[in-house]
């Protein structure tokens, strides 16, 4: 038969069908708002859940369904949407410091799709909100980070050079490393050995008492340098980071010397983005003190509930890290993190290891996390601001067996934790602490008026499309229009499946589909007609319209493809957002506008003894008969 697709073609469209609205189906299904209630060392617990439920009754904020998931995290879902941040404030309120509040969303997808792993496309800032974060980069830590680096290897170089001074190297209030020594004569010998290694810091010799101290400071031009330097990596570092978490189109820029914004369009677990990205998690190698070390060489820290105490000198520090991966031992199933090290890394950690066989090397973990605090004031109001912390833990003490090269693991870690401390390696330390000075959800920038003003601009093109199509191709109009709606179908399956982000601008990128999706079909129906008119058979006309109006529908796409790609490549923003769906719709359309149509033309009209066709207006059926009429 000239007109029909065999069994399999249309089995494999009634598939593609069937997926795409399957898929696509989580888009209708709008998130609750919500908050979320956990614990920072653990699973919540149902007199906690029942703690923060009875804070929001007091308040009088309405909330339905409040659960506690697999992953130990409880969700409230509110019936407004505009009570989200009292909410978080009544709640971290009554909490206990040691629990976290955050906003969320809570999905509505029904538990079938959620086990086909369907779930709705991302929004972009300006169609669904998200969270903006201020933050600035701590540059006192910096510039006291920068020197106690520069006192492990002063006193590094001063071992190598055999020169005695008194412990310890010490840094004093006003940022200056003091080094003492018992004469003038060592003193000079250290500085002519030191040289120039040091020349960006400002050298000045003192007397205190019996001492002799050498004195160096960061200069103003190096303080700067090290700004610049700090906000510039934490910069790189966020980035990555937010990479991590799959954020779609975010936004990361410096404001002013020493602030970096930060805002994360649809973000549903909060915490999670406040903890990654804030984080300073920096690993340290230092030697366990042997009994008898001198007093103040030692630092003491808990490991396994015991206490273990460690030399101050560190072998190697995070910056040698160049890559982490969590896995699984094969041997214990238990989690681990295996560790890559540089040259300069792997040469330190081997020169130590290689002479220390039989002590013990212990590996200190040290973070800097952001924790939000809710004070109530004088006059009643909430206020939340944010807190730094600092925790430093042995993560791992062991017995060095032989000496340690590039690679290693580190075990002993939960799974979640193995796999944090692993993202965090891997996305870059940050060159200084950051803190939270402005946090908020934000609503979408162009207003929920705006934005169904967009959507009804688009379902009002559609249906005027609709209305048109079969208006004036009749039967075959309905043809085309069901290949739209499986063309629209496609697109959001794709779209959500990928994990690409819809944005006002890719609105106007699916209009601009529709028009082209239809434009293609207006070719066929008008090649068909054309065919017919020039005495063509309709069985035959309509396999020309086709076969002769894909050619012609593919070189016109592919045009606007080749600048749809580039717009992507080039674009930032708004302009990729519009590239996105603007490419995707291309290749929807024309696999639609020729299978789905032709497919559904072939059920009306598929055979070889077909008298007449839907197509148009009148006279041209009569032109039809009007040509059987002259072939007898």
């Amino acid at each position: 038969m000239l007109n029909k697709y065999p069994l399999w073609k249309n089995i494999f469209l009634i598939v593609i069908a069937v997926l795409s609205a399957i898929y696509a189906a989580p888009n209708f299904y709008q998130p609750d708002p919500a908050i979320q209630v956990s614990h920072d060392n653990g699973a919540m617990d149902k007199a906690a859940l029942d703690m923060a439920t009875d804070a929001l009754k007091k308040d009088g904020i309405e909330f339905f369904d409040p659960e506690i998931g697999a992953n130990g995290v409880a969700l409230i879902r509110l019936r407004d949407k505009n009570l989200q941040s009292r909410a978080q404030q009544v709640v971290n309120l009554k909490m206990p410091q040691n629990y976290i509040v955050a906003l969320n969303l809570a999905p509505t997808t029904p538990a079938w799709l959620e086990k086909l792993h369907a779930g709705p496309m991302a929004y972009g800032l300006d169609l669904q909100g998200g969270v903006h974060f201020l933050m600035e980069v701590d540059m006192n830590e910096a510039t006291t980070k920068q020197l106690n680096d520069t006192i492990a290897s002063i006193r590094n170089d001063l071992r190598d050079e055999k020169i005695r001074y008194r412990p310890p190297i010490s840094l004093d209030q006003q940022k200056h490393i003091n080094i003492r020594f018992l004469d003038a004569a060592t003193r000079s010998t250290a500085i002519s050995k030191l040289g120039t290694k040091f020349a960006d810091l400002k050298m000045s010799t003192v007397e205190t008492g019996e001492d002799f101290v050498l004195q160096y400071a960061m200069t103003p031009a190096s303080i700067i340098e090290l700004q610049k330097y700090a906000v510039q990596q934490n910069l790189q570092t966020l980035r990555s980071r937010v990479n991590e978490l799959g954020v779609k189109e975010p936004k990361i820029q410096q404001m002013g010397a020493n602030r970096i914004i930060i805002e994360l369009p649809g973000i549903q677990d909060t915490t999670r983005a406040k903890d990654l990205i804030s984080a300073v998690a920096t690993l340290q190698f230092h030697l366990v003190a042997e009994p008898g070390a001198p007093a103040g060489s030692t630092v003491e820290y808990q490991y396994k509930g015991a206490p273990v105490k460690i030399n101050q000198d560190i072998i190697m520090g995070g910056s040698n890290v160049t890559g982490a991966q969590s896995s699984i031992d094969s041997q214990t199933s238990l989690p681990q993190v295996n560790i890559t090290l540089d040259a300069a890394g792997a040469k330190k950690l081997n020169d130590v290891t290689r002479v220390s066989i039989g002590k013990s090397m212990a590996i200190i973990l040290s973070e800097t996390k952001t924790r939000s605090v809710t004070r109530k004031q004088e006059d009643g109001t909430l206020v939340t601001t944010s807190e730094p912390v600092l925790n430093e833990r042995a993560i791992s003490v062991a017995t060095i067996q032989s000496a340690l090269g590039r690679q290693f693991r580190i075990t002993g870690l939960a799974s979640a934790e193995a796999n944090d401390l692993s993202l965090l390696i891997r996305s870059g330390a940050l060159a200084a602490p950051m803190h939270f000075v402005e946090e908020s959800t934000v609503g979408p920038s162009l207003g929920q008026e705006n934005i169904n003003n967009g959507i009804n601009s688009v379902l009002l093109g559609l249906g005027l499309l609709v209305v048109f199509i079969i208006g004036w191709y009749r039967i075959s109009g309905i043809a085309a229009v069901i290949a739209l709606f499986c063309n629209l179908l496609l697109m959001m399956a794709i779209m959500s499946i990928v994990g690409w982000t819809l944005t006002m601008p890719g609105i106007t990128g699916i209009v601009l589909t529709l028009g082209i999706a239809v434009d293609a079909n207006v070719l066929i129906f008008a090649r068909i007609r054309e065919e017919i008119e020039n005495g063509m058979s309709i069985p035959r006309a309509i396999n020309a319209g086709y076969e002769r109006a894909f050619v012609t529908i593919v070189d016109a796409n592919v045009t606007t493809l080749i600048v749809s790609v580039i717009l992507f490549a080039i674009g930032t923003g708004p302009v990729k957002g519009f590239a996105v769906t603007l490419t995707l719709g291309l290749l929807t359309s024309m696999f639609t506008a020729y299978m789905y149509s032709r497919a559904i033309i072939n059920l009306i009209y598929g055979g070889n003894n077909v008298k007449s066709i839907s197509i148009g207006t009148n006279i041209h059926l009569g032109t039809i008969a009007a040509h059987e009429a002259a072939q007898e």
